[in-house]
């Protein structure tokens, strides 16, 4: 199927519902040349801002304010901009035209500097052209987690338990999910400023989408072992875990399985006050590993100087290159590129404002593995790291974050040998009672992804930082297939085709 028509079938329709505060204005960008879709165009209406998805999809939410005769902006760097009233967006696709390069009087000006005078005029200017203190924004955070098993060998050395044998060991194995897809989506305001682990977050809706099926059954598996250990193992004993490097001690009691009798009320209501505590524990603890991840991505933006993208306060430390001249709308924009001296880990292309030497946007992706070792059989490759940075000025005419794309590889293996030794004290002369030790060759990859997009930025000061508490009370309500109207009215960015397309194998079957 050529792109355009295949685009064409699967590109939302463009609609304006003026009913109550269900108004979504939704559609796809196209190259008007290539007919491919154009990944990552700012659209902005009333100063609020959107960005396409890498499908060049956007879906914007139209609130009462919104009237037919508001102009919808459309921009990206390469292509003439659009602006025109929403009424006349009539048609199911949207497509730009590439902008031809015209040198305007600023570049003729600036021509004679250099890649590296730039970069120092940037930094030169980033007090001037981004607020770095504390500030309060909507974000929403999409996590993409893609992990599979690329190899579990083993070798069983000896086992005293007649039930934990190859058998049992193949039959674990095989239940345990080759391949998984999670995605985690999240809304909420970001408080804080430049500092990772300062950071204030107030969740204000949250979904998880996968496949249930493809878990590893915990709960079968834990039948299985505590049916094992209630016919073969002491309940005074515990159980060291050895693999050469480190050695743990698990109580076996911690194994077995405690069943409530629904006519015992105090037994009832102590299993209830736990659920709850456990409930409100997942609650803090989901709330502080988004608040992390919202924080370590934000304070590593390039225009603060502890980011991992070092270039623009060290820009003698990397190749640079005026590549080319072009357009954000009608901004001139010099292209440069960069790549690493030495140690450095990132190459990359850098997109300047001529004007007031602002970075509107940064491509990147690194040159080698971020972190890489291999040590007594434990091995860790952190192969990829790559993504967009993008920029985009503010009701208060500074530039902020608008949208941070960073794409993630990581390969996992452990070869060595376990072995796992139930012991008790209370036997007299053979504290050692059972053993079960292999030889274990496995391996595990992850491809995970993340995607940020600021909607709105407003300055705080100290007090106002300081003044607001977390009340964090939202877990993530699970999804087995795609739902659009999760979401429904809140701005996010554009699910992809693979989001809008999974379903649980489990609801295929049903």
């Amino acid at each position: 199927m050529p792109p355009k028509t295949r685009f064409a079938v699967v590109a939302l329709f463009i609609f304006l519902c003026w009913k109550g505060h269900s108004q979504t204005l939704s559609s796809v960008i196209l190259d008007s040349t290539t007919q491919e879709p154009i990944p990552y165009v700012t659209v902005q209406l009333n100063k609020r801002g959107m960005i396409t998805n890498e499908e060049g999809r956007f879906s914007f939410r139209l609130n009462e304010k919104v009237n037919e005769s508001d102009s919808l902006f459309i921009s990206c760097i390469g292509y003439e901009s659009i602006g025109k009233p929403i009424n006349e967006f009539t048609e199911n696709i949207i497509y730009l035209k590439s902008k031809a390069i015209e040198l305007n009087p600023v570049i003729v000006t600036n021509k004679n500097y250099s890649p590296k005078e730039i970069l120092e005029l940037v930094e030169e200017n980033i007090e001037k052209n981004y607020h770095q203190g504390l500030s309060k924004k909507r974000v929403f955070l999409r996590q993409t987690f893609q992990n599979n098993i690329i190899q579990t060998d083993y070798t069983l050395r000896k086992s005293t338990i007649p039930a934990l044998n190859k058998q049992f060991l193949d039959s674990v194995i095989s239940t345990v999910p080759k391949s998984s897809t999670f995605y985690t989506e999240i809304l909420g305001d970001l408080y804080g400023g430049s500092d990772g682990d300062e950071q204030k977050l107030d969740l204000i809706k949250a979904s998880e989408l996968y496949d249930k099926s493809k878990e590893l059954d915990y709960d079968a598996l834990e039948a299985r072992f505590n049916e094992i250990v209630k016919k073969n193992i002491k309940t005074d004993s515990y159980f060291k875990i050895k693999s050469g490097l480190f050695g743990t001690k698990l109580d076996s009691l911690e194994l077995s399985v405690t069943e409530v009798d629904s006519t015992d009320s105090e037994a009832l209501q102590k299993a209830l006050e736990k659920e709850k505590k456990n409930k409100e524990e997942r609650k803090k603890f989901f709330a502080s590993y988004q608040r992390k991840t919202l924080g370590n991505l934000y304070e590593n933006i390039p225009v603060f100087e502890d980011s991992d993208y070092n270039v623009l306060f060290r820009p003698g430390r990397y190749h640079l290159a005026l590549e080319n001249f072009t357009y954000i709308g009608n901004d001139a924009v010099y292209v440069i590129s960069f790549s690493p001296k030495g140690s450095q880990e990132y190459k990359g292309r850098l997109y300047v404002n001529s004007d007031d030497f602002a970075l509107l946007r940064m491509d990147f992706e690194n040159v080698d593995p971020l972190r890489k070792f291999k040590l007594l059989g434990v091995s860790l490759n952190e192969y990829l790291a790559k993504g967009e940075v993008i920029f985009s000025k503010g009701k208060d005419g500074l530039y902020h974050l608008r949208y941070y794309n960073i794409l993630k590889g990581n390969r996992v293996g452990f070869k060595r040998p376990v072995k796992i030794i139930e012991k008790n004290k209370n036997v007299k002369g053979r504290r050692r009672q059972n053993e079960l030790s292999l030889k274990v060759d496995a391996a595990f990859g992850s491809r995970n992804r993340y995607e940020m997009v600021v909607f709105d930025y407003d300055q705080i000061n100290t007090g106002a930082f300081e003044a607001f508490k977390e009340h964090n009370n939202v877990l993530p309500t699970y999804l087995p297939n795609y739902d659009p109207e999760f979401w429904k009215g809140y701005d996010i960015i554009a699910p992809n085709q693979a989001i809008q397309e999974f379903k649980s194998q489990v609801e295929i079957e049903e």
